[in-house]
């Protein structure tokens, strides 16, 4: 299921530097299924689908800046919520334009370790989560972390930006 570190993907170890930098033990998993979907990832890891963080890349429509929002697995990021605490209108970023921004490709966007500095949004939610897994810069390579650590690793804001899903 796992791989040793030498065999990680170089978008895995930028993150894994990332978390280590910041006082995490980095534990990159590389699975065998992919994790490009919060269901794919919570099947491939034996866990519900609300403990799948989801990496979602927003544009602001009028300073043209990346906005990461992080909800859970089984939830939607409602625009409205996320524009009221950003100051402005955002709109969903395409894939060329969220791997030019993060230096990752949609459905391995992990909450650290991007080309720039991109503000990051949590729902705060997700901070009561013992453990969540998040992408670790490929489909297929994902990392824990607890809910109480969401912040500190990921220097997000916390704020309720999530309509919430079935789960």
């Amino acid at each position: 299921m796992t791989q040793e570190r030498q065999a990680l993907p170089r978008a895995a170890r930028r993150v894994e530097a990332v978390l280590t930098g910041r006082g995490h033990p980095g534990q990159i998993r590389v699975l065998d299924a992919s994790a490009r979907s919060a269901a794919e990832a919570a099947v491939a890891l034996g866990v519900s689908q609300q403990q799948i963080v989801k990496s979602l890349v927003f544009r602001g429509s009028r300073s043209s800046r990346p906005i990461l929002a992080l909800v859970g697995g089984t939830n939607r990021v409602d625009p409205q919520l996320l524009e009221d605490h950003v100051g402005e209108p955002v709109e969903r970023a395409d894939a060329d334009w969220v791997r030019g921004q993060t230096g990752f490709a949609i459905g391995g966007v992990p909450p650290v370790g991007h080309a720039a500095t991109v503000r990051t949004v949590a729902d705060s939610a997700l901070v009561e989560f013992a453990q969540l897994w998040a992408a670790a810069g490929t489909p297929h390579a994902v990392f824990p972390l607890r809910g109480d650590e969401l912040a500190h690793l990921t220097g997000a804001e916390l704020a309720p930006i999530a309509s919430r899903g079935p789960g």
